[in-house]
């Protein structure tokens, strides 16, 4: 049995890992760390797991947390990753980091969007989306697990830019997330009363997951700009992301599914939906499930609609982590993920 860690369990995401993993047949999970819940079983802080896990937080020493396990997750939030990863690597650990500090391949982006100084520029990470880079993810010492917004759009427009198909400098993605993708700390924007019965778009021109999902979407052209406005909505997890491009040639719905259906036709975790059929959130909720569908052609306009839905916490976050840790030790890639959604 492989020993995994947790630095930062008590959170969201931490709480999807714990649940994940214990329906992991290949790893024991033998350290969760939270310092302000140092000493409570687990289930106090995540009750689905009462009869599930015997385990209790600790607040130990990052070294100490390494000589006990061989791979580590850190949900931890942004800008605290960066101090804790070198310690865990120079210890022989291998990590999957949750936060944004190594996304970038240039940290002066991590910088301007963050507004953090970085602490460890030197180190660089396999960008954890194994849908396009499954080969670096196996060899990684260090695993950067993508955001929850690029994961869904990143995956809903690569079938299309690889195929040279749209006009990659004018992508329009509207995104909507469900309140859990804010973290678990009350805010105003997140406070009932404000959230619920109530659409509210931010951060719409400069949100940290922007420069991430045209890094990785340059990959395909170099000319890629997205204007990304994303949204909060009254749900509390699951996230879609609805995807305009403006067609370069004339195409029919289903010839543009043909070509998702085959670039995802190995992916376990992506399906490619019927013409016309949207993707629920339902269908994706509390599964490691990407759905994508919808292929509207727009012929007047000469536009596609896309439309990717995803789990936040999960396939935006700890089950596309666990996914990250398969593949880093060589476990099947859908072992502890074989959650069906939750419907309705």
């Amino acid at each position: 049995m492989v020993k995994v860690g947790i630095v930062g369990a008590s959170g969201y995401t931490g709480g999807e890992l714990l649940r994940i993993l214990a329906q992991h047949s290949e790893v024991e999970i033998a350290c969760i760390t939270s310092r302000m819940h140092a000493g409570k079983p687990a289930y106090k802080v995540h009750p689905n797991l009462r009869r599930v896990l015997n385990l209790s937080f600790e607040d130990i020493p990052y070294e100490r947390v390494a000589e006990r396990c061989d791979l580590v997750f850190c949900a931890t939030p942004h800008g605290a990753s960066m101090e804790i990863v070198p310690t865990l690597l120079e210890h022989g650990v291998r990590v999957v980091d949750l936060s944004g500090d190594f996304r970038f391949e240039d940290v002066a982006v991590y910088e301007r969007y963050y507004g953090k100084k970085h602490v460890a520029p030197d180190i660089r990470a396999a960008y954890g989306l194994p849908e396009l880079h499954r080969k670096e993810i196996r060899r990684a010492e260090l695993v950067a697990n993508p955001g929850c917004y690029p994961t869904s759009i990143i995956l809903g427009l690569v079938p299309l830019l690889k195929a040279g198909v749209i006009d990659a400098p004018h992508i329009v993605a509207d995104a909507k997330s469900g309140i859990s993708g804010a973290g678990n700390k009350p805010r105003e924007t997140t406070h009932f009363p404000n959230a619920a019965e109530s659409v509210l778009a931010y951060k719409m021109t400069a949100h940290q997951h922007l420069p991430e999902i045209e890094q990785e979407l340059r990959r395909f052209s170099s000319e890629v700009r997205v204007s990304f406005v994303p949204h909060i909505v009254p749900v509390i997890r699951g996230l879609t992301s609805t995807l305009h491009c403006f067609l370069t040639q004339e195409l029919s719905p289903e010839e543009v599914r043909k070509l998702y259906e085959e670039y995802y036709m190995n992916e376990p975790f992506v399906r490619v939906l019927d013409v016309g059929e949207v993707p629920r959130l339902s269908a994706v909720r509390g599964s490691n499930f990407t759905d994508i569908g919808g292929f509207a052609i727009d012929g007047e306009r000469e536009r596609v609609i896309v439309v990717s839905a995803i789990d936040n916490l999960v396939k935006g976050a700890s089950g596309q982590a666990v996914q990250n840790m398969n593949i880093m030790l060589g476990f099947r890639e859908e072992e502890g993920l074989r959650s069906v959604g939750i419907h309705p």
